[in-house]
């Protein structure tokens, strides 16, 4: 992805978002723009009208962090939106973002140490699982194995959430709230395309993804972003119907860019009862599959 292209594009459509009402000026006749002029967001920050044009060109290496705090206020970016801007300004210097390595190869991830599944497997009320920063599944507790069920399928390559999200059926019956879990998807995509423009992995699944898809390649024009973080979620399960489910998200240190996510619900109420009935269900499953017999000595 051509950081470039990446900073200009987010720098326009933010500032055709803010109206001048919005920003404290007045609207004036005969506006030829969307939102604000560049003129008028130069003077929101402090810079000049030449310097805001060549940020906009995407030229953003070496600006100081005083002329992205001021261009973030003028804007109006929220707290992803900043914490984006400065993403970017850094991959346009050269820095690696939180730590991470550059990734150019195929995104393989490394095996799942022991100790993370065990982590995992150890919470039984709650679903549980690890996300990569292309949206991969890498592992679930018990428990996620059976509410995923309809992203894991039958096996074959790593489950892939934003696949999922897009280009099978299945997930609008998933998440009855199909658009708003669309533009989650993608807000979280693009804020990790802005802290490692060098993911080649990431570059290609948002290609397959452009291609096969007409509403992701139109979100993704937006240049919107968010962080996960914590929340509520509303899910349609085909076992046990409908969820309403808080998560959290929870960086894995050990491996930068990867998260552990924990949905539960609350105690006592009828969701709380559909986990429960779901790890039912699951155990069940699970002591109906045959066994593989050892091999003769």
């Amino acid at each position: 992805m051509d950081n470039r292209a990446e900073v200009r594009e987010f720098l326009m459509t933010r500032r055709a978002r803010v109206s001048p009402e919005a920003a404290g000026l007045p609207a004036g006749a005969n506006r030829r723009v969307e939102g604000l002029r560049r003129s008028e967001v130069a003077a929101l920050a402090g810079v000049s009208v030449e310097y805001y044009a060549k940020l906009e060109r995407g030229a953003i290496a070496g600006a100081s962090a005083a002329v992205l705090d001021a261009l973030a206020d003028a804007l109006q970016l929220d707290d992803a939106e900043r914490a984006h801007l400065l993403d970017l300004a850094r991959a346009a210097d050269g820095i690696p973002t939180s730590g991470r390595a550059r990734r150019r190869g195929s995104g393989r991830s490394a095996p799942l140490r022991p100790s993370l599944q065990w982590a995992l497997s150890s919470i039984t009320d709650g679903v549980a699982f690890i996300r990569d920063p292309r949206q991969n599944l890498l592992a679930t507790n018990a428990l996620g194995r059976a509410f995923y069920s309809p992203v894991i399928g039958d096996g074959g390559r790593t489950p892939n959430l934003a696949r999922f999200q897009f280009l099978d059926p299945a997930a609008r019956d998933f998440y009855p709230e199909w658009d708003l879990f669309a533009h989650m998807c993608v807000g979280v995509m693009r804020a990790e395309a802005g802290r490692d423009p060098h993911d080649t992995a990431l570059q290609e699944l948002v290609g397959e993804l452009s291609t096969r898809s007409e509403v992701f390649r139109r979100l993704w024009a937006e240049h919107d972003v968010r962080r996960h973080g914590a929340g509520t979620k509303r899910f349609r399960h085909p076992v046990v119907g409908e969820l309403t489910l808080a998560y959290e998200e929870l960086a894995v240190t050990a491996e930068p860019g990867n998260v552990l996510l924990v949905y539960t619900a609350e105690p006592g109420s009828p969701s709380a009862e559909g986990l429960a009935l779901l790890a039912s269900w699951a155990a069940t499953q699970e002591s109906e599959r045959p066994s593989i017999p050892a091999a003769d000595a």
